[in-house]
């Protein structure tokens, strides 16, 4: 069973301004403003998806693609991926990439018959995202609206994806699943995981050393996250435990997703949110046993709320954003054994503005942090910055 106590020891604060490290990526998108961002670490190289207004003439809504070989301070290419797609792209509804080789996949939710509901569409490049071409949608056999999706690739190089899915009898969205093992061209008949999932919270995939297919999402009933596992590149699944046990219970739409991250040995790490009553916020949890059992949560702040978590063997990473007086600022902590003791907390972004929705990964460069920020009459810009240890 999983740990149910709480370790109300909160991380401190430290009121850093940002340093010169911190970089505006908007310009090098092309964009005038980025709504919407993924990205994804594979051997030596950065992938990211971007979408926003163009910065010429059209200010046409387009999705663009750009890459980094250096950890993040120099980025290449922004290459069109899709022009005319009519992307449904928000943040917490992000456009998302994944990357094995040369091989690349995107995907996003696009508009459908209502403007806030549509199905996804997929691109790939095996170029080393180059040139893009249109795939199939991996929702095969639904075409209805397919929202909060999440794609991965393996060591194998089969591409995984994972989204909620149209309300079933139930009046509930599902958690459904389909994969590519022809480098995202096409895509195998998509499976029911889960028939009643919350409808508004990002899923999360993660892939172990070992091939383990790891996929975080928000359940029902108790409106707790749920870890979703799969042993054999995809075939068969299972719920193998609650991550966090609060019971919540909540009829409404937090719109709050979760972090993942597996480290050595399939260890796991997880950055959760809840919002129970005396117990909001957002914490942080660790599996020494591939999920089957969780540590007791810690809290991260009772005002943090959108939170990612990135290993790199023992050393961790986690960020998110906080609600303060003037605005919303992102925040991030560091862990060296593996997420028993936590650092003092570094702020990343300036005050007085609205940072939201960060994400962190691992790099052989060390700690990328990005999110988006907007400043008083400006548009949506796009930060990014490498982490000191």
């Amino acid at each position: 069973m999983s740990v149910t106590l709480l370790l109300t020891a909160c991380v401190n604060r430290q009121s850093v301004v940002p340093d010169n490290m911190t970089t505006d990526l908007t310009a090098s998108s092309g964009l005038q403003e980025v709504i919407s961002f993924d990205v994804t670490a594979h051997d030596d190289k950065i992938h990211a998806l971007v979408t926003g207004k163009s910065a010429d003439k059209t200010k046409r809504t387009v999705v663009r693609y750009l890459f980094s070989e250096d950890g993040g301070q120099q980025w290449r290419s922004a290459v069109d991926v899709a022009t005319d797609s009519n992307p449904i792209a928000v943040r917490g509804n992000d456009v998302q990439i994944a990357a094995t080789g040369d091989h690349l996949v995107a995907i996003w939710q696009t508009k459908g018959e209502f403007p806030s509901m549509g199905p996804m569409v997929s691109y790939y490049s095996h170029d080393a995202g180059k040139t893009w071409h249109k795939g199939a949608n991996p929702a095969v056999d639904n075409n209805g609206d397919q929202a909060h999706i999440d794609v991965i690739a393996d060591k194998q190089g089969i591409f995984h994806a994972v989204w909620l899915a149209d309300p079933e009898e139930n009046g509930y969205q599902s958690l459904r699943y389909a994969r590519s093992t022809d480098m995202g061209e096409h895509w195998q008949a998509s499976q029911k995981l889960d028939d009643s999932t919350c409808s508004c919270c990002w899923n999360t995939f993660a892939v172990s050393p070992s091939g383990e297919l790891n996929i975080l999402y928000r359940d029902m009933k108790p409106r707790d996250m749920a870890l979703m596992q799969s042993s054999d590149n995809g075939v068969t699944w299972r719920r193998t435990s609650t991550v966090g046990t609060f019971g919540w219970q909540f009829e409404g739409c937090p719109h709050i997703g979760g972090g993942l991250a597996v480290g050595e040995n399939n260890a796991l790490y997880s950055s959760v949110w809840t919002g129970l009553e005396g117990k909001s916020g957002l914490y942080t949890l660790h599996s020494g046993d591939n999920g089957r059992t969780w540590s007791t949560p810690q809290a991260m702040g009772k005002l943090a709320s959108h939170g990612d978590i990135a290993v790199n063997q023992q050393h961790l990473a986690m960020i998110w954003d906080e609600r303060e007086p003037d605005g919303m600022s992102i925040f991030s902590a560091q862990s060296q054994d593996g997420g028993v003791i936590w650092s003092t907390a570094k702020r990343l972004s300036v005050t007085g503005i609205m940072a939201t929705h960060p994400r962190i990964i691992s790099t052989q460069h060390g700690f990328l942090a990005l999110w988006t920020e907007k400043h008083p009459k400006q548009p949506n810009q796009w930060m990014v910055k490498m982490l000191e240890e």
